[in-house]
């Protein structure tokens, strides 16, 4: 669930008049190859999704190296010509351009700019205190592995585990994970977290409307190149006809419903697929008196972006 708050960190930029969505990516990151705009990153678009050259996990934990890495990366088709989730590195993408016009990480650009302010228990990069109240993931395990590849385009593999780690108790876990900063797939926090950064962001706090309403519009549509199932992005947030959001791997989700008038979130320790939350939601729908909501029946795979790939 964490591509959203990135992208929020750069949409500010972008209304101070600091960054410019359909700027070359190059006028703020001269290194970076593939011929893509702004807003072709935060959309998914750019086709920076993985990286040709094996490296080992600790490159999560060198954000230089790693940038440097995707900046020198060829694009998996042409910018703006399809769209895929860069799943490992979307937070590298977005977060270097905040870098490059801002100065500071996303870490401590969402620790001042959007946590903070708002009261938000959410962070990428965990000092001690918080790495003391850090819940272990669990069920990270070679069963939910070969699930999670069935029936995948070739691409997805590629895109998931290089650099390896993320799928590994054993990495993800670790002190090491929680104090870097690789948001794209590291974020911690709580679920009360993720329904408020939502509420914040309907309520105008963190966002102007006219900035908001543009995030949310459906940007690309069909079949994800990179999971293979049909979903829809806006800047930064997974489209629906419900609402907007973003799940994470394992089953966890935030998001609105502007057609319910809510905002959600659930987080999880033990990872499985979204059933979990889609049940939640659904009771809340009926207590609401609302229409069940617009996800499809189950299927048996765990997937990072919740109701645009379902």
């Amino acid at each position: 669930m964490c591509k959203p708050f990135v992208a929020v960190c750069a949409l500010r930029l972008v209304e101070a008049g600091r960054l410019e969505l359909d700027a070359p990516v190059q006028r703020y990151w001269p290194e970076f190859r593939a011929p893509a705009t702004v807003r072709h990153v935060l959309s998914h678009q750019a086709g920076v999704v993985m990286l040709d050259r094996p490296v080992p996990a600790g490159a999560f934990y060198d954000w230089d190296y790693l940038s440097g890495l995707l900046a020198a990366q060829e694009p998996s088709w042409e910018p703006g010509a399809g769209h895929g989730e860069s799943a490992l590195f979307y937070g590298h993408l977005v977060g270097e351009l905040v870098r490059r016009v801002d100065g500071r990480g996303v870490g401590r650009f969402v620790r001042e700019e959007i946590c903070g302010p708002s009261g938000l228990e959410f962070a990428f990069g965990l000092n001690p205190a918080q790495q003391v109240r850090a819940v272990d993931l669990t069920g990270l395990d070679d069963a939910f592995r070969a699930a999670l590849m069935s029936g995948r385009p070739a691409l997805y593999r590629r895109a998931v585990t290089n650099p390896p780690g993320a799928h590994d108790g054993a990495v993800v876990n670790s002190a090491a994970w929680r104090a870097a900063e690789i948001p794209a797939i590291n974020g911690h926090g709580t679920a009360r977290a993720l329904a408020d950064f939502y509420h914040a962001l309907s309520a105008g706090r963190l966002l102007s409307p006219g900035m908001l309403a543009e995030a949310v519009i459906p940007l690309c549509a069909g079949p994800d190149r990179v999971s293979g199932y049909d979903n829809a992005w806006g800047l930064g947030f997974g489209i629906d006809d419900d609402g907007y959001g973003m799940g994470g791997l394992g089953g966890s989700y935030g998001g609105t419903s502007t057609a319910g008038g809510y905002t959600i979130g659930f987080v999880t320790g033990s990872v499985g697929n979204h059933d979990r939350a889609n049940a939640l939601e659904s009771v809340l729908r009926n207590c609401l008196g609302l229409p069940p909501g617009p996800w499809p029946p189950p299927i048996p795979v765990s997937t990072e972006v919740r109701r645009p790939t379902r």
